[in-house]
């Protein structure tokens, strides 16, 4: 029997790897959606190829462009309301929307779906307690895609040892050797070099300041149900390595591979399924120069926004911190602020009274959250563009 599948952002980069993953052995799967916002030349690629039942073009214009005298045996729906017309559970989903627009079509598909991998940062910080509730509630078995969590997930299957320490890998970014004092002057164009990973803008930056790691910690807390304080980053400019384990009972786990996303997407399809994935070979050298370093404080500001996050549970405060830090690195890319301003600002934010409140409040439902984002963006985007004109 055929595999259905969904892919919720097809048409990005962790989208694209899924479905070349797919196309090794068509014959064993069925698609049955794909989304896009608003690539319409590369959808219309992946539906002549992979002929699925449904699509979603998120964004109205480039629906209306796309159906507009065009012939297709597939139904085509603008918004993710269209998921509601799914009529059997799909085996296998992938969550590849970018950003926090990926947040409401994950929540949208979860009772569709009987496995869910999701590699959406926001959706796993902002909405877990939703996302956890119908994951229970719909007996869906649930997968973490980014490396250092798919690492962790793997590790700890088959385990009952009690966890002591779980250590995420940071590359460091571009700038991980450079002084803070050399740190001002960083341009966007610079900034979004990354040593290793082939990333989006966005996620580049994130890199740089290290706030990706904090997202990343906050992800794991989440996702592993483990105390921030037994949770730690280890600077590793190889990226060979994505996740360490130490358990209890004095056994330590860490799990190793290429800087290639297609490695946890294939293994969360096949799963138990032996199937044979291409790669390189081990690299002895990379093993002898693991080469990991601490992070420095006084380098990699950001990191202490996990100090804020004690005790901090599910809460509206972790919208807070995704939608100022959105917001921040769009006023960089615009080169409305510095590079060290990111993390500054970031931090003053997240210590405003209003918003420290937040860490008391559980989110409802998706409104909420929504609502909270749009209101942190527009007062991140006014204090900063208040500031800037004031100085």
């Amino acid at each position: 029997m055929k595999k259905k599948i969904a892919i919720l952002g097809s048409t990005g980069s962790i989208g694209k790897s899924t479905l070349s993953i797919i196309s090794k052995n068509i014959k064993d799967f069925e698609i049955i959606l794909l989304s896009t916002n608003k690539n319409i030349k590369e959808i219309d690629k992946q539906c002549k190829k992979f002929k699925p039942k449904f699509i979603i073009i998120n964004d109205s214009d480039s629906y209306e462009k796309f159906v507009r005298n065009k012939k297709y045996n597939f139904q085509v729906f603008n918004s993710y309301k269209g998921i509601s017309r799914l009529k059997k559970k799909i085996d296998y989903t992938i969550s590849a929307v970018s950003g926090f627009d990926g947040l409401e079509p994950t929540l949208k598909i979860l009772p569709f779906s009987k496995t869910v991998a999701i590699a959406n940062k926001e959706s796993l910080i902002c909405g877990w307690n939703l996302i956890k509730k119908e994951i229970i509630k719909h007996k869906i078995n649930f997968i973490p895609i980014d490396s250092e969590h798919f690492s962790i997930w793997s590790l700890l299957k088959g385990t009952s040892s009690k966890i002591e320490t779980i250590y995420i890998t940071a590359s460091g970014g571009p700038f991980f050797k450079k002084k803070i004092k050399h740190m001002k002057n960083i341009k966007p164009h610079q900034a979004i070099k990354h040593p290793k990973w082939n990333m989006g803008k966005k996620i580049s930056i994130d890199s740089a300041t290290l706030i990706n790691k904090v997202f990343e910690l906050i992800e794991a807390k989440n996702i592993f149900n483990i105390d921030l304080r037994n949770l730690k980053i280890l600077i590793h400019p190889d990226s060979y390595v994505h996740a360490i384990v130490k358990f209890q009972n004095g056994i330590t786990k860490l799990l190793i591979h290429d800087t290639d996303m297609k490695i946890p997407i294939f293994n969360s399809i096949y799963q138990n399924e032996k199937k044979k994935l291409k790669s390189n070979s081990l690299d002895i050298s990379k093993l002898n120069n693991l080469k990991f370093e601490a992070v420095k404080m006084n380098q990699f500001q950001s990191v202490r926004i996990l100090k804020l996050f004690k005790n901090v549970k599910n809460s509206l405060y972790e919208t807070v911190l995704v939608s100022a830090n959105d917001e921040l690195v769009n006023l960089f890319l615009q080169n409305k602020i510095g590079f060290l301003e990111i993390t500054k600002k970031l931090i003053m934010i997240m210590n405003l009274k209003e918003f420290k409140k937040m860490k008391l409040r559980k989110p409802k439902n998706f409104d909420e959250i929504s609502k909270l984002n749009k209101y942190v963006r527009l007062k991140t985007y006014s204090l900063c563009v208040r500031s800037s004109r004031n100085g």
